[in-house]
């Protein structure tokens, strides 16, 4: 619900390349399993089906995992979907070990996600327009979500991006020469029309909400539904008066839009001529980049648009080009350089794999736990003892 697909030049809406950041696709976390005192020890509680130094990967992560990518690709590529799952079902458990890797660095260099977990939770409360966190918890639950299990998944997801932008991404670069060859070879690709780049502040009407006897929520009346505009309409106006006063457009749709777009500072990409409602596309095409519209009246309540970039039908120049040429040259260059990453990340760890499993990411340099009963212990102790003269 919360994902965000950019890619290329292409689309009526985004034309931007792929942002600098890598989102991987989390199975669900497995809640520990405390076994009883008294638990028989031939007793099986869940199949593990491989270890990454001290964790664990079970079954059912393995199979929760598996049936999410189906879900996924079955939605994605309908088309396709039966020959695209048999490919990518064989990195299933590949994914599930890089993702306990990362974790376990993360914590090796001191990242917890704590600060970054309360933001990403209010941020998804708002888009949701819901009142309080415990709304949230409620609707994830509702959904039949164990709400600790999705904050555990989003504190995994935070973790892992950190640890891939500071260990990998922050070392790779791009040099001038690789982007003009870039703009060179792409260049009829980078071919559109009349473009604006949009920000918003949405102001919402916000009547009062109320809770019959059994329960339920009760409409609005009339009145209270015209009180709630007018409030919306004059809060819509003084914060058109704080933009006209110099206060910076991104600060103030983070302070008061109700739109999902708040926390990227109002950011609504790129919208082609001929893509907006013709009363939207006359105003904010007869603007100039920064310019910034009068209160809009819409099905959702009042917005004041802003054009951030305003591109004329054509080719870009280099220079215009530049920024998304360098975030595409970084994709390209990430994904090999974290498999490298990851690689090195195996060979210093200790993993292994249940006979009937495949491990697509493994390396030759890999090491095995080496278990020790404890009579082999207790011999190779007095072994010791003996080298030492204590018989």
């Amino acid at each position: 619900m919360f994902k965000s697909i950019t890619s290329g030049f292409q689309g009526p809406v985004s034309r931007e390349f792929p942002m600098r950041k890598i989102t991987f696709r989390l199975a669900v976390a497995a809640c520990a399993v405390m076994l009883p005192a008294l638990l028989p020890a031939d007793t099986i509680v869940e199949e593990i089906v491989a270890r990454v130094n001290n964790e664990i990967i079970t079954r059912s992560e393995y199979i929760r995992s598996r049936d999410q990518l189906k879900q996924e690709i079955q939605q994605q590529e309908p088309a396709n979907a039966e020959r695209s799952f048999s490919d990518k079902q064989r990195d299933v458990l590949r994914d599930l070990i890089d993702q306990q890797l990362l974790l376990q660095k993360g914590k090796d260099l001191g990242i917890t996600g704590d600060t970054e977990l309360v933001k990403k939770l209010d941020e998804m409360r708002k888009q949701m327009n819901l009142n309080s966190m415990e709304e949230l918890e409620k609707a994830a639950e509702a959904q039949g979500a164990s709400y600790e299990e999705f904050k555990q998944n989003l504190r995994n997801q935070i973790i892992t991006q950190r640890v891939i932008g500071q260990e990998v991404g922050s070392k790779l670069a791009m040099n001038k020469d690789e982007v003009a060859k870039f703009y060179n070879e792409h260049k009829d690709e980078m071919e559109h029309p009349e473009a604006v780049r949009l920000s918003e502040i949405l102001i919402a009407p916000k009547p009062p909400v109320k809770v019959g006897p059994d329960g339920k929520p009760l409409p609005p009346t009339e009145a209270e539904n015209e009180a709630a505009l007018a409030a919306a309409q004059a809060k819509a106006q003084e914060v058109l008066d704080q933009l006209h006063k110099g206060a910076a457009f991104a600060d103030v749709a983070k302070k008061n839009s109700d739109g999902p777009s708040a926390k990227d500072g109002g950011d609504l990409s790129y919208f082609n001529r001929g893509t907006l409602a013709k009363e939207l596309e006359d105003k904010v095409f007869a603007l100039k980049a920064g310019e910034t519209t009068d209160v809009v009246r819409t099905k959702q309540g009042f917005v004041i648009l802003q054009v951030t970039e305003h591109e004329t039908a054509g080719i870009p120049t280099l220079k215009e080009a530049e920024p998304r040429i360098q975030d595409a040259l970084y994709m390209k260059k990430l994904q090999p350089a974290l498999r490298t990453y990851l690689t090195t990340l195996r060979e210093q760890a200790f993993i292994d794999v249940k006979p009937g499993y495949l491990d697509t990411g493994a390396s030759a340099k890999q090491t095995k736990p080496v278990e020790t009963t404890a009579k082999e212990v207790a011999s190779k102790n007095l072994k010791k003892k003996k080298k030492l003269g204590v018989f």
